[in-house]
């Protein structure tokens, strides 16, 4: 076996260890990062940083696996059982550790406690999980929903009751596709909004969920969603900033409105008609919203981000993928649902279909527009989706970024001048802007690898981007942590 069979799956989820360290700690915080995750290997026997093969002597090799397995068994809490085997590297032994995605969330080391030794996974580093983690892992380990969870502080009447399930049905007549599919609308009262866990029913008396206060935009909790458009290709300069607030079906039209002032509008000649064309499809811009509400840690305080820029949409959700969720799943269709009761009221309210169908409707819808395939980043604190600008017709000329086409008549593709005039012509990236972006990417998947790794990458030389780096510190884009000679490096985009 070579070392690039073992870095097969993902690096983020792959350790390496030259020796079996005295102080077992070391490399427990990330036996628990992986069981707290989607799971990991530690490999024993392989410089980290020059992947250099060092092996053990088999002599001593079945004590090191004992020790390992023996300190695993004391360290952490509940009990994790890896698998511990022996490879064969260019010829040389070493020892792998695998350990599995755990169920029963928390996983912590006793000798810090839950307080202080829960321990994730975050851009292939081991971190001290923060307070709104540990309580979302709690949840996953119980098997239980935030949403669904009672909402103190909160107190409500039969008129507040009546006026969400009021809403509610208006949202469900509005968003229906068709005549058959309104008529088929039924009347939602609390027995139905107890059922999905909206209403927590004590002693005969109805409580509110956080559910209700989140869908409401009441009881405290501060739910909103932030929208920006900015210049160029990073947050370096905003056009425009507005935050929303209130229920959630408002936010999601406001948010959606705010994209369409600030994307480019076209027109398509179809016959003898002219049919307005938007840059990116409505319908994948309005599910990716509604996606993103459904389905954040409303645990995390954090907001959902609606960003335009030059080149791109983005869209950020708070909160780490779910327990079970992976990017690869989530793009294939499967749902693993965080918050059940907000899913059953926006399928109620017509705002999702199937569970879990929204992401590759997504996909599909964006790709027949003939934009690139939409990025999907991060998943470990949030999930960040980008969907890049720039069109291309039926007859696959390309339409500009500047709002005109190569090629082909029948398309007068113009600006969208309804908004709050920040839609000026686009200007595509120069060279080292591009330069710019493909750093900024690359820093993400590997934010603490070295300036001459990151030169040879993007194609520059070392000289070149210390000068970079130097102006996105100044920036505030690039921050670092750590040490000058192991240095982090987080993107603030």
């Amino acid at each position: 076996m070579t070392i690039e069979e073992f870095l097969a799956g993902e690096s983020k989820n792959v350790e390496f260890k030259e020796n079996l360290p005295e102080k077992s700690i070391k490399y427990m915080k990330s036996v628990v990062a992986f069981a707290n995750g989607t799971g990991g290997k530690i490999i024993f026997g392989i410089a980290d940083k020059t992947r250099e093969v060092v092996g053990f002597d088999k002599e001593d090799v079945f004590k090191k696996m004992d020790a390992i397995a023996n300190a695993v068994s004391d360290s952490c809490e509940p009990a994790i059982i890896p698998d511990i085997t022996l490879q064969t590297v260019d010829g040389k032994t070493v020892i792998v550790v695998e350990v599995s995605e755990g169920r029963q969330r928390p996983y912590y080391i006793k000798a810090l406690g839950r307080d202080g030794g829960v321990y994730v996974r975050v851009a292939g580093t081991t971190r001290l999980a923060d307070e709104y983690m540990v309580k979302e892992l709690l949840f996953e380990g119980s098997n239980r929903y935030y949403d669904q969870a009672l909402c103190t502080g909160l107190n409500i009447t039969d008129k507040d009751i009546d006026a969400l399930c009021k809403a509610m049905k208006e949202q469900a007549v509005k968003n229906a596709l068709n005549e058959e599919q309104k008529a088929a609308i039924k009347d939602v009262g609390k027995q139905q909004l107890r059922s999905w866990g909206i209403l927590i029913e004590r002693d005969g008396k109805d409580y509110p969920s956080n559910a209700f206060a989140i869908l409401t935009g009441n009881g405290g909790l501060h739910v909103a969603t932030q929208c920006g458009v900015f210049k160029g290709t990073t947050k370096a300069v905003f056009v425009d900033r507005r935050e929303y607030t209130g229920p959630l079906w408002e936010q999601i039209d406001e948010a959606f409105q705010f994209v369409l002032r600030n994307i480019h509008l076209g027109a398509a000649i179809v016959g003898i008609y002219r049919q307005d064309v938007y840059e990116i499809p409505p319908d994948a811009i309005r599910e990716l919203i509604i996606n993103a509400m459904v389905h954040r840690s409303y645990l995390d305080h954090g907001t959902i981000q609606v960003a335009v820029y030059d080149n791109r949409l983005e869209i950020t959700s708070p909160g780490k993928l779910p327990m079970g969720q992976t990017m690869e799943r989530m793009k294939e269709g499967y749902s693993k649902i965080r918050n059940e009761a907000l899913a059953h009221a926006f399928a109620y309210m017509n705002l999702i279909e199937h569970w879990g169908s929204g992401i590759p409707r997504i996909i599909d819808k964006v790709k027949a527009a003939g934009l690139r395939e939409p990025e999907f980043i991060g998943g470990e604190v949030d999930l960040r989706i980008n969907i890049y600008r720039g069109q291309v017709d039926t007859n696959n000329a390309m339409i500009n970024a500047n709002g005109t086409k190569d090629g082909v008549n029948g398309v007068d593709c113009g600006v969208n001048d309804a908004g709050n005039g920040t839609n000026g012509v686009e200007v595509p990236l120069n060279k080292e802007q591009a330069q710019i972006e493909k750093l900024l990417q690359i820093i993400e998947k590997n934010p603490s690898a070295t300036q001459a790794y990151y030169a040879e990458e993007i194609g520059v030389s070392k000289r070149t981007v210390s000068r970079m780096f130097v102006s996105l510190q100044e920036k505030g884009i690039l921050v670092q942590s750590g040490t000058k000679r192991k240095a982090n490096w987080t993107v603030i985009r």
